[in-house]
């Protein structure tokens, strides 16, 4: 009788569950479908609804017929199919990882899929698309193994994404050097990596079709072990359910669908992040969508519903002819970014706070020898990259140029050099100075101005400033560059103050500022000057080409003064990187002393950026390895870190220009190859 009495109880609930969600398919069914209508409406010519009827019917006149079959339609359907695969894509991913923040972007899929495209093409090998998805997803599926290896399934919520974006990092830089040494190679690559649904007919659609389909399939075949796995590891093999191959088989599945998603329209950024996301508030609600079954359809459903109305919305803010050259996986992006970002300042990380470095004491003679060492590494690293170039020097030239008696030709390569390599030496510094301060008061051993965002953040500064005002001068650039810098500090530090800085929160909301900060740089550059991709590529690339010695005064100063307070106030250092009560105990006003800090960080890494471009990881590797030479006393960190960074980066900027002469390479591109494995070994470390 009991059982007879429930039932009827429990059964309206399954019904209405079962009604909602049916309802709320059939609304977002329509949605998309109305969203579809408005896309094929837009661009640069005027085609309205009644006219897109026409051309379907075969009664429209031919050249409202041909913009709306061979244009708008299958960029329509291009960016249905790529918002669908990319929104599965990212529920597999989040269902098999148990990881809210999982996605193929987090994960590092797309990067892996740009950088192996990149490598065919600067090859010169000319690959037909079915081929090119192939290479693609070889290289995602292989990123996303890295990512899963290095950071493990249960070592966190967000330590995962760390690992992926890192590694995003690193890969994108490896990319980037390949677009600036083979620039007619990989002509269009760069813009094509922004990610853009536009077609030019359906054969690029109709090829991925099949693929997009074989992802699906499997996934659905795979969905009641996907569910088994949500009740944890040990429940699925209760049950019989193979734990590792079904990770492995949905992981693969995913990327095939990203492969998909890629090859046809360029990597569209966290719509596998976002469109999850909004499904499973509806899951909560609605029992039907808590099954794999239903919840995969639905999130691609809405991931398609994102794509056409990022595209919409583009269309209906900039103006039609402008709005042709942005691509959609820009808009994709800066509402991704901001949507990680939020979810990263609500995430918990379950591996708890970064375990604090052993307490390595060093003796004075080890700190005298590791000076002296790095003072003549310095000074041998400056010497080579003054007289080492496209033309080799001799000391004797330098002599005479400095007391202007040298020829024209050896009077002109160190103009130019001379500059280059100061603007080297100074960046370096600064940013291995702003790392220790950061590091210091966040007491985070993965925090640095790249990591957080602050460099990009200036970045964005100096390129607004740079492409709405010409003219302008240094000091301006360092201007706008510390806005950007000061915006994005305070966004970053105000959002992962509520974990006192210890979370790894704190570096994923500065990786989804970064994140965020590329895309409106790619805007700007796109919407001023749309042909001078490698102006946008050689900035963010950290280069030193054509600076002058006005374009280094700020940074010298703003250095000087630096050092001087880190020197002075370096028993403060010391208070506050060991925990929040010892400053206050002693009558040291905490708050203010970290904003004192964190501003003079700021400071140092804008003027920083203003001066040689975006250079990340030197305030992640130079404070690691002073702390591992002489110790934690800041007074023997600091002038070593300094001398590191000023060493890495003036090391890098010269292999950048001679090692491959006559290309160069930006030293922020050496250095993010370098940081970057760095960065997960610190992961790995930490997680052990």
């Amino acid at each position: 009788m009991a059982v007879t009495a429930t039932t009827p109880a429990t059964r309206p609930s399954t019904v209405a569950s079962r009604t909602g969600a049916a309802a709320v398919t059939a609304a977002l069914v329509l949605l998309v479908a109305v969203l579809a209508v408005v896309d094929i409406t837009q661009g640069t010519a005027s085609v309205s609804a009644p006219e897109v009827w026409k051309a379907f019917t075969g009664r429209a006149d031919a050249g409202d017929s041909s913009v709306v079959i061979a244009s708008r339609l299958p960029r329509m359907t291009a960016g249905l199919l790529v918002g669908a695969v990319l929104g599965m894509a990212g529920a597999a991913l989040q269902a098999v990882s148990r990881n809210v923040l999982a996605s193929p972007d987090t994960l590092a899929v797309n990067a892996g899929s740009y950088l192996a495209l990149g490598v065919a093409a600067a090859t010169g090998v000319s690959l037909p698309l079915l081929a090119s998805s192939g290479v693609a997803f070889v290289g995602g599926l292989v990123a996303a193994a890295v990512v899963l290896s290095l950071s493990g399934l249960g070592a966190g919520t967000v330590r995962l994404v760390l690992a992926g974006s890192a590694l995003t990092f690193g890969l994108t830089a490896v990319a980037e050097g390949l677009l600036l040494l083979r620039p007619q190679q990989t002509e269009g690559l760069y813009k094509w990596n922004q990610g853009s649904i536009a077609q030019n007919g359906f054969d690029g659609v109709l090829q991925m079709v099949p693929i997009a389909a074989v992802g699906l399939v499997g996934l659905v075949l795979l969905a009641r072990r996907v569910d088994a796995l949500a009740l944890g590891d040990d429940a699925a093999r209760g049950v019989g359910v193979p734990v590792r191959s079904t990770r492995v088989t949905a992981v693969v599945l995913a990327a095939l669908l990203s492969t998909a998603a890629v090859t046809l329209a360029g990597p569209i950024g966290f719509v596998g992040l976002c469109a999850p996301a909004l499904v499973r508030p509806l899951a909560r609600r609605f029992r039907a969508f808590t099954k794999a079954r239903a919840r995969l359809p639905f999130a691609g459903l809405t991931g398609a519903a994102l794509v056409l109305g990022s595209d919409v919305l583009l269309r209906a803010v900039v103006p039609s002819d402008t709005a042709v050259a942005v691509p959609t996986g820009v808009v994709t992006s800066l509402v991704g970014a901001v949507f990680l970002v939020v979810m990263a300042a609500r995430a918990r990380d379950t591996a708890g706070a970064l375990p604090t470095e052993r307490l390595r004491i060093r003796s004075r003679a080890t700190f005298v020898v590791t000076t002296a060492v790095l003072v003549l590494a310095l000074v041998g690293v400056t010497i080579a990259g003054v007289l080492i170039g496209d033309s080799k020097l001799l000391l004797g030239d330098v002599l005479n140029w400095t007391q202007g008696r040298s020829g024209q030709a050896i009077t002109f390569v160190l103009d130019t050099r001379v500059p280059r390599v100061t603007a080297a030496l100074l960046a370096g510094a600064a940013l291995a100075l702003a790392g220790t301060l950061i590091q210091a008061v966040t007491r985070n051993p993965l925090a640095e101005p790249s990591v957080l965002g602050v460099t990009n953040g200036a970045a964005v500064g100096a390129v607004l400033l740079v492409t709405t005002v010409p003219v302008v001068g240094s000091w301006g650039i360092a201007a706008g560059a510390f806005a950007g810098a000061a915006a994005s500090a305070v966004l970053v530090f105000g959002l992962a103050a509520r974990g006192g800085f210890q979370q790894n929160r704190l570096v994923l909301v500065g990786f989804g500022v970064a994140t965020g900060s590329t895309a409106i740089i790619s805007l700007l550059i796109i919407l001023t000057d749309p042909f001078n991709a490698t102006k946008a590529l050689t900035w963010l690339s950290g280069s030193t080409y054509g600076r002058t010695f006005p374009d280094v005064v700020p940074l010298a100063i703003v250095l000087a003064v630096g050092l001087v307070i880190a020197v002075a106030r370096r028993t403060e250092l010391d208070l506050v990187s060991l925990d929040e009560d010892t400053p206050r105990l002693l009558g040291l006003n905490l708050s203010r002393g970290r904003l004192g800090f964190l501003v003079l960080s700021v400071l140092l890494s804008a003027t920083a950026v203003a001066a040689a471009g975006t250079i990340g990881f030197v305030g992640l590797v130079a404070p690691h390895a002073a702390r591992a030479l002489v110790g934690r006393r800041h007074v023997r960190v600091v002038p070593v870190a300094v001398l590191l960074g000023a060493v890495l980066v003036c090391t890098a900027d010269l292999v950048g220009r001679t090692v491959i002469a006559p290309a160069q390479l930006g030293a922020g591109l050496m250095t993010a190859m370098l940081g970057t494995p760095y960065f997960l070994y610190l992961l790995v470390r930490t997680r052990k």
